[in-house]
């Protein structure tokens, strides 16, 4: 099981959705995360988690994998496929030996997952990390705030929007504090462990986190995500933001 997240300040409690199909499960989680402060609804199966997500809009969802109804990596495309979710945070519960789902989660914008059997209390860390990074206009660690400009991408840190050619980009809550950070830091090269470190705040846990959202990341703000030009890849050591490629390569 992954170590929980390093969290500093004050929780940030919220509403939080919590689907799930096996009642001790959602009664344990449920209570450890009223005690923490947050408003909890729960669901039993796939069809009820999306009805209360469109009626109550969570600030936060937790979200199994293995649910009756529509699973939830259904559940988290159908999330992902309103304007109204598409930063909604969302941290996975998934079975330890679900890799692949544990990846396509992530690839379809889940911001973190925890593994069973897991501790409640790893679980409310990683909700309270990720609901404190998803508030608007929070920067992510060792950023600073305020509007970025870098070649056609804008990005507006306290409204959490992000422009590219004057094209708003649908970014998670996750992908969102990824570019800002690397956007702050042009010609920077950040291995995936700094990276976690800097932009998730956690000093443990799964390095393909990183490399999945780097991914999504490309396929949203490169002309050619399997050729990327301004993220790029430096082997053996990590990710570059480099926008002077750009230039550099239109004038050749």
């Amino acid at each position: 099981m992954n170590e929980p997240p390093a969290t500093t300040g004050p929780p940030a409690a919220g509403r939080v959705l919590v689907i799930d199909d096996d009642p001790t499960v959602a009664e344990v989680v449920a209570g450890y995360l009223a005690r923490a402060g947050h408003h909890v609804d729960h669901a039993a199966d796939g069809p009820q988690g999306l009805a209360l997500a469109r009626a109550h809009r969570p600030d936060l969802v937790v979200l199994d994998l293995m649910l009756p109804g529509i699973d939830g990596l259904e559940v988290l495309r159908r999330l992902r496929g309103h304007d109204a979710g598409a930063q909604l945070p969302v941290v996975m519960l998934t079975a330890r030996g679900d890799e692949a789902d544990r990846i396509l989660g992530l690839e379809l914008g889940a911001d973190d997952y925890v593994t069973k059997p897991f501790s409640p209390r790893e679980l409310v860390l990683r909700v309270q990390s990720v609901l404190r990074r998803s508030r608007a206009g929070a920067p992510a660690p060792g950023s600073p705030a305020g509007p970025v400009r870098s070649e056609d991408i804008t990005l507006d840190g306290p409204a959490r929007r992000a422009h590219r050619a004057g094209r708003e980009l649908s970014l998670t809550a996750r992908e969102f504090d990824l570019l800002a950070f690397l956007l702050r830091h042009p010609g920077t090269v950040f291995s995936r462990q700094e990276l976690m470190a800097r932009v998730w705040g956690w000093d443990f846990g799964d390095l393909s986190t990183v490399t999945v959202h780097v991914r999504r990341l490309r396929e949203k703000i490169e002309d050619d995500p399997a050729a990327p030009r301004m993220i790029s890849t430096v082997w053996g050591v990590g990710y570059r933001y480099d926008p002077a490629r750009d230039a550099e390569e239109d004038r050749s």
